[in-house]
């Protein structure tokens, strides 16, 4: 039975009326601009592939085999992937979605996602989006991440998990930052892990990996739930 309370009618009305605006507003794409779709087809195939060399850890680009941040950091997940670089288009899609409120950016995202784990697959039982915080998921009207995995789940089969990982501290963003330190800091002890995931192999979502430190934060309340293996897979990874 679902609870209605005003934060759960207020999230309801906003999320509403953005779907309502994705409806309404006619859909050109991201790149080129031509009408029909948020991505054509030209453009996709220009996006900014994410190839070797790079961190064998954490996908950090132009890195024959481990980067200095996983050397210092040990990071927590087994491994983070994304099929592109954080650049030109791809850095548009991400803002797209996670600022400017275009939820039409989050199928075709998916499906870019799909495709590469078809591509790479890996032993996954559940998609854990990571987590926003409750206040900031409000005041946006939605997580991205978690649309990223529930288009995603739609595509693969993998059910997603939405309810093991929460985020316990509103942090400040992790592009405000000024250093590697600072970023660790801002997202130590943020999330907490809220129901059982013994033995599960889970795969984190997000949108763009920066740095590590977030995917490595979750990964850490994972593991010590549990968690047999946390992979993370996100939509663009940023040079860090």
């Amino acid at each position: 039975m679902i609870h209605l309370t005003r934060s759960n009618i207020g999230r309801a009305v906003a999320m509403a009326g953005s779907r309502f605006l994705d409806l309404a507003l006619p859909v050109n794409c991201v790149v080129c601009a031509k009408e029909g779709q948020y991505i054509c087809e030209g453009c996709e195939a220009e996006l900014p592939l994410l190839q070797r060399p790079y961190c064998y850890l954490c996908a950090n680009p132009d890195v024959p085999q481990l980067c200095k941040w996983c050397f210092e950091n040990s990071p927590r997940f087994d491994r983070a992937r994304a099929p592109y670089h954080y650049d030109g288009p791809v850095q548009q899609m991400v803002l797209d979605l996670k600022y400017r409120g275009v939820r039409v950016a989050a199928p075709p995202m998916a499906r870019l996602l799909a495709q590469y784990l078809e591509r790479n697959p890996y032993p996954v039982d559940a998609l854990i989006p990571v987590p926003l915080h409750p206040k900031r998921e409000r005041q946006r009207g939605y997580s991205q991440s978690g649309l990223l995995c529930i288009e995603l789940s739609k595509l693969t089969g993998i059910p997603v998990n939405d309810t093991s990982l929460i985020r316990a501290r509103n942090t400040a963003p992790q592009v405000e930052m000024d250093s590697s330190e600072a970023r660790r800091n801002n997202i130590a002890r943020a999330f907490d892990c809220a129901t059982d995931v013994e033995g599960k192999r889970v795969m984190l979502v997000d949108d763009v990996i920066t740095t590590g430190n977030t995917m490595s934060a979750c990964a850490e309340e994972l593991k010590v739930s549990g968690a047999a293996s946390v992979w993370g897979l996100a939509f663009a990874r940023q040079g860090a």
